[in-house]
């Protein structure tokens, strides 16, 4: 979130979009919601049907409250399911498959992220949470871009102005990562990278670490290359790159190292009971470096916040588990972390 984001008006509710229809995201998102102490001030926004589906499918004997606007929440009982059907939804979206693509919930779960966002920016909403969407039944669905990030970043764009430079940060109580590059081929990702590419994320991870109340962050910088280059020998995007990078940063006056080997960084950041990490957060360059090491401590605390957007965002940080969909075996403990941390980052009492 950037830093000179307004807050937004207390009471506002934080909206909970479902995700893609064939996965798990609406079964985690009911979920969530039930288990919540504060549940008055969460809104499901997603299609009543599939939503009273997943309710069901929890074993959840939920009545819910579709709403035609936010401004209905307020008047909806404590123990109902508040559903945000926005306009534009498939009349047919529960004839889609669960477990299976289906153009017509990628279609559903890109309007109702619109929709979140435009209630976001018009000042109905305090934040975003989102449930997993699947980037192929995006593609199906002719949505011209690769995932939430992508699109969350187009959507925070004034009219006729630049979208605010993003990046992915994946989090749990024990590591954080931010990613330089996010969701591009392996070679393009390698050819995208730049200095001002790299000093851009460091002055964005300063930036969002200082929210979460580190008043000096601590930020290791991980090299692409195996032991980081090795002075060259395997590569000179360490040399030409990342350590130009690190200089500016800490000419401004962040506390930046590196490049640190990437098959090391990762655990000397490590915080667990047993020792404190050496760094506050990691900077990775491509997607699988940083992920795979935050994945791997499990996905069940895992909470993808995009930051630099000008309104809190955060999500689970697993996919939309077509295997298991529909089944009512889905954990929404990582989406009950995802609105732990939405608040925390909107000021409130996790």
């Amino acid at each position: 979130m950037n830093e000179t984001s307004p807050s937004p008006a207390p009471g506002l509710p934080l909206l909970l979009t479902m995700g893609d229809a064939c996965g798990i995201g609406p079964e985690i998102a009911v979920a969530a919601w039930a288990a919540d102490v504060r549940r008055e001030q969460l809104c499901l926004v997603g299609d009543a049907g599939v939503l009273r589906r997943a309710a069901r499918q929890c074993g959840l004997n939920l009545p819910l409250a579709r709403l035609d606007s936010l401004a209905e929440l307020p008047g909806v009982p404590p123990d109902c399911l508040p559903v945000w059907q926005p306009a534009g939804l498939g009349a047919d979206l529960l004839e889609a498959r669960q477990g299976h693509i289906d153009a017509r919930a990628g279609a559903a779960a890109a309007a109702c992220i619109t929709a979140a966002v435009a209630a976001i920016q018009a000042g109905q909403a305090a934040g975003l949470v989102t449930a997993p969407i699947h980037k192929e039944a995006l593609h199906a669905a002719g949505v011209d871009h690769p995932g939430h990030t992508e699109m969350l970043q187009a959507l925070a764009a004034a009219p006729g102005g630049e979208p605010p430079p993003v990046r992915m940060m994946l989090a749990n109580e024990e590591l954080r990562v931010v990613l330089v590059t996010i969701h591009m081929a392996l070679r393009e990702a390698i050819e995208a990278l730049s200095v001002e590419r790299v000093l851009q994320t460091l002055r964005i991870s300063a930036a969002a670490l200082r929210r979460f109340g580190i008043a000096q962050p601590r930020i290791a910088v991980a090299g692409l290359n195996p032991h980081a280059g090795e002075g060259g020998l395997f590569g000179r995007e360490e040399i030409e790159i990342i350590a130009p990078a690190i200089e500016q940063a800490r000419a401004e006056g962040l506390d930046v190292s590196g490049p640190y080997a990437p098959d090391t960084v990762f655990m000397r950041a490590r915080s667990s009971a047993q020792r404190a990490g050496e760094f506050d957060l990691v900077v990775s360059m491509i997607h699988d470096h940083g992920l795979i090491a935050v994945k791997y401590l499990g996905v069940e605390e895992g909470v993808n916040v995009t930051l630099g957007l000008p309104f809190v965002r955060t999500s689970p940080d697993h996919g939309t588990a077509f295997d298991i969909a529909g089944r009512g075996m889905a954990d929404p403990s990582s989406m009950r972390a995802a609105i732990r941390m939405a608040r925390r980052l909107l000021g409130e009492a996790g």
